[in-house]
């Protein structure tokens, strides 16, 4: 597309409270059946609106066909037991119930394909779709079968890469990999994490991105970034190996954050998704707090490369605040480009 400062949103948006309660990570179903997968198109029918509406030019789903952003896709695999459930330690923030590998794990059929192809009927603006990152994944398990995070890592690459492949044949324009887990395990980032997440990312004929946040703005999330200091510097570590790898587009989380915003120097090259809406808190952004935050990401990366957007999913926020937020996100991109048009030079 040719529209400068494109927005997009990470990942979730809430969902109907017809559908699932409201504000819950892991939320059941509230239909079953048939009924259940008409829910979900209309859900998603609405989130396209929504985002339509309030200008965002890369559209998503919204993630509403998925409970969870990682677990939906594992319950899609074999070799993952789900009534099978050890307590671990997720990104050694927070305890958690998760399924366990038994055995090697497969990917039977496509699990978001179909959905991709009724977003992609719907709408003729680009779209992206999101999936979870390997270490990630890994780091959502109890692994009885592998004992090695790595190995599993590898065997989630392949298995995503051919999702991926999929969902680009479907018509998607930029696929998601989400690695909140790349701001923790930093020695592993290095040792096999950046390479796993290309192996994920291999020939696919659409844009690749990788989304690392702080997480979702929930309270195990929130107590640990009060631990991180007053500069949160984890970026700089995995910057520079993802500026050299081979995905297009680096998601990172900004707003109301404590990332040194030079930090993104360090993806000179890149194309960067800057979250310029907080998921922490429920306080609504003006117009000109988001163009401020894009101001600032403006002397570190050229404005054909930056894509405005929130720091990550939205779906624990009320519906009507999430929205408001992303009117403010596109407001404020307004406000920036009008800007930039003007100082551009005049041809004669």
């Amino acid at each position: 597309m040719n529209t400068l400062l494109p927005t997009t949103v990470v990942g979730s948006l809430p969902k109907p409270s017809w559908l699932a309660l409201p504000e819950t990570l892991w939320s059941p179903w509230k239909l079953d059946g048939d009924a259940l997968l008409e829910g979900k198109q209309d859900a998603l029918l609405i989130a396209l609106h929504e985002q339509s509406r309030r200008g965002i030019d890369i559209v998503s789903d919204g993630e509403q066909t998925r409970q969870h952003f990682v677990t939906t896709f594992i319950e899609h695999l074999s070799g993952v037991d789900f009534e099978q459930r050890k307590t671990v330690r997720i990104r050694d923030r927070y305890d958690a119930s998760v399924p366990t590998v038994v055995g090697a794990v497969r990917r039977e059929r496509p699990v978001f394909v179909d959905d991709a192809k009724f977003l992609r009927a719907a709408t003729d603006r680009p779209i992206k779709w999101t999936l979870p990152g390997p270490m990630t994944m890994v780091d959502t398990l109890y692994d009885d079968h592998y004992k090695s995070r790595e190995k599993l890592a590898w065997e989630f690459a392949t298995i995503l890469n051919q999702e991926a492949k999929e969902l680009a044949a479907a018509g998607v324009d930029i696929i998601q990999f989400d690695e909140p887990a790349f701001n923790v395990f930093l020695d592993e980032v290095k040792d096999w994490g950046v390479a796993a997440l290309e192996r994920a990312a291999e020939g696919l004929r659409a844009e690749t991105a990788v989304h690392i946040c702080y997480g979702y703005g929930i309270k195990a999330n929130t107590d640990w970034k009060a631990t991180l200091g007053s500069q949160w510097r984890q970026y700089e570590e995995t910057f520079p190996l993802l500026q050299s790898s081979s995905i297009d587009i680096i998601s990172l989380e900004s707003q109301n954050s404590h990332v040194p915003m030079d930090l993104i120097e360090l993806l000179r090259g890149k194309k960067v998704m800057l979250g310029a809406i907080d998921v922490a808190s429920e306080t609504i952004e003006t117009p000109e707090e988001v163009a401020d935050t894009l101001r600032k990401a403006l002397q570190f990366v050229d404005a054909d490369k930056l894509i405005p957007s929130s720091n990550c999913g939205m779906a624990p926020f009320p519906r009507d605040i999430s929205l408001a937020k992303l009117s403010a996100l596109s407001a404020g991109t307004n406000i920036v480009r009008e800007e930039l048009a003007r100082s551009a030079p005049k041809v004669a």
